[in-house]
Formats: structure tokens, sequence, C-alpha cells
């Protein structure tokens, strides 16, 4: 499996690829940032973002792309930039039919630290181990990218039976909710209809 991860945002989108499968080793294919500049209009922002994610796609063809969700800050103008850049990333992983998954910050940071509250530096020094590489990633938001890319290869086995599991309790339950073709509401199976003017 070859996983894009991205970690969103206006100022710097951390983009990191990783190739491999849950119990294997893992293979760093590519990291990077795709930046722009502050003082920008926005719409040129993400432009700029759009066409940096775009040459990533095109260089790597990835299977899926693991995006981070994006959850509630106190600086609401930077969860505004951060939730713009990952709609980007996820339209344009949409438009060439991939698969888009979200993972919380703290999801990533138990799948590779084992704690989901590690700090950045414990989350940089793990990818660095599991991807064999000499030093942390720079800057910290190529780091968290691959770690995302980590954290869906090893949690995508158990998403798939959950999937699974989910889909089979949908069947399951359509079937019961069915009922028997041929069968007349509000009545009994086998009770004979009563006659007016029997006897009895």
């Amino acid at each position: 499996m070859l996983v894009l991860g991205v970690d969103p945002g206006l100022t710097r989108c951390g983009v990191g690829v990783v190739e491999g499968s849950a119990g294997r080793p893992l293979r760093m294919a590519g990291v990077g940032v795709v930046r722009t500049p502050s003082d920008a209009d926005t719409a040129q922002r993400l432009l700029a973002v759009e066409r940096g994610l775009e040459e990533w796609l095109d260089r790597h063809r990835p299977d899926v792309v693991a995006v981070e969700r994006v959850f509630s800050q106190h600086n609401v103008s930077t969860v505004m930039g951060t939730a713009q850049a990952s709609a980007v990333a996820m339209l344009c992983a949409a438009r060439r039919g991939l698969p888009v998954v979200l993972h919380t910050p703290s999801e990533v940071k138990a799948a590779v630290t084992g704690s989901g509250r590690a700090e950045k530096a414990q989350v940089g020094a793990m990818v660095a181990r599991l991807l064999r590489l000499a030093e942390p990633p720079r800057p910290a938001d190529a780091a968290d990218a691959l770690a995302l890319a980590i954290c869906h290869i090893w949690r995508a086995p158990a998403l798939g039976r959950l999937q699974a599991a989910a889909a089979r309790q949908t069947s399951a339950a359509g079937s019961a909710t069915g009922g028997a073709p041929g069968r007349l509401p509000g009545r009994a199976a086998g009770r004979p209809r009563s006659r007016k003017g029997s006897s009895t």
C-alpha cells in the first residue's frame, strides 16, 4: 500500500509518502512541504496548495490519501486556514477517485508513539526510527505528514474489519425488516378466518 499523508496548512502543508503494510517494514517514498506566502490572497494560496498536491499525486500515484482531521483551536483564523487546505487535499484525491481517510492528531500520535499526548519531537523521532532515517524530517509539518501515512497503514486492517462488520449488520437489519413475501398484514399464520353465523 502506498499512502500519501497530508498535514494541512496554508503557510506550510506537509506531504509525506510511505509504502508498506501492517507488520512489515515501512519505506519512505518522499517527503516535503507545499508553501504559500502569508501575505497572498487566500484564494491564490489555496490554488497554490492544490497545484502542489497535484504534483505529488502525479509523481507518486498513491493508493489512498490520509489527511489530518481538523479539530477546534483557540485561534479561529488558523483553524479556518487548516480546514480550507484540508478540503483542497480531499478534493484533489476525490477528483482522481482515490479514497480519503481522516485521522485525528491523537490517533496519529497513539499509532506512532503509543501515546495520544506525545509531543511533536517524540512523533518526529519515532517517524525517523520507523522509516530508518538519519534524523527527523524538517519542518515538523513534513514529519507529521509521514506520521499520518504510517498511522493509516497500521490502522487500515482494523478499519477494514470494522467497515465489513458494519456492512454485514446493515444487510442483516435490512433482511429482518423485509418480512416474508405474500403474507397479508394483520393476520397470524395458520389462524382460520371466522365465519358469521356459525354455531358455537
